[in-house]
């Protein structure tokens, strides 16, 4: 069992050391860079990893293209703001010792927000499908929330991919501005009815499941962030679906 790890990239010389560096498990390490303007792919290259320049190709197209260059036909596909941690790098190279039993495996994801590691919220274990045999798996998803899908057994790892947010507000509403844009797109697409009764109910709703159906005032301050800006969020692609119709 040979490994391939993708890495997707734009501008991402803050993260892309860290990823890569938590990548030791894997037998080559691909990065697929979109046109950075800063040391991104300088960073990348010296740590060893094979650059290719390539077009947008949306989410799940430019996933599923390196996942076609790559040397071997197990991928382990990584956001430039993840990183393996230690156990699970472990459970992957014992992985490779006794052999897959599965065609791709879940991982639980944790994430750091605002320096605080988010155990509730919805936000955990929010696991993903991130190790996948290529030939037995794809990437859907024409906008945003892209996900594999898999035509084989299913299987899933026990240790934590880490994922790295947020770091201030700022930092936050920007993102949050630019997949709202991305929701809405899909939502427009898919012509779907928004109705004032959802843009009046259904923002309070998600606040009301955030913090309290799903925990996310044992999360503390963060905890209460999350869900108003996640209500935000709901709102913002509403509004953003219905001026695109």
């Amino acid at each position: 069992m040979k490994i391939t790890a993708t890495i997707i990239t734009l501008d991402e010389e803050r993260n892309i050391q860290r990823a890569i560096e938590s990548l030791r498990c894997s037998d080559e390490i691909l990065i697929v860079d979109s046109g950075s303007v800063d040391r991104t792919v300088e960073l990348a290259e010296k740590l060893g990893a094979r650059v290719i320049e390539a077009g947008w190709r949306g989410y799940s197209g430019q996933k599923n293209w390196a996942a076609e260059q790559a040397a071997h036909d197990w991928i382990l596909s990584l956001d430039a703001d993840e990183a393996l941690s230690e156990a699970l790098e472990a459970e992957i190279w014992n992985l490779k010792k006794n052999g897959p039993q599965f065609d791709a495996y879940t991982m639980p994801r944790l994430a750091k927000y605002l320096g605080r590691w988010i155990l509730h919220s919805g936000w955990y274990p929010d696991r993903k499908i991130r190790l996948y045999h290529r030939r037995k798996c794809k990437w859907v998803g024409e906008f945003v929330h892209e996900r594999v899908q898999v035509s084989g057994r299913l299987g899933h790892l026990k240790a934590n991919l880490l994922h790295f947010t947020c770091d201030s507000l700022s930092e936050h509403v920007k993102s949050l501005e630019r997949y709202t844009t991305l929701a809405a797109q899909e939502l427009a697409s898919r012509k779907a009815p928004i109705g004032w009764v959802q843009m009046i109910f259904d923002p309070p709703w998600t606040f009301l499941r955030t913090y309290f159906l799903q925990l996310g005032f044992l999360d503390g301050l963060e905890g209460l962030i999350i869900a108003y800006m996640a209500s935000f969020y709901t709102f913002l692609k509403y509004a953003k679906a219905r001026n695109m119709s």
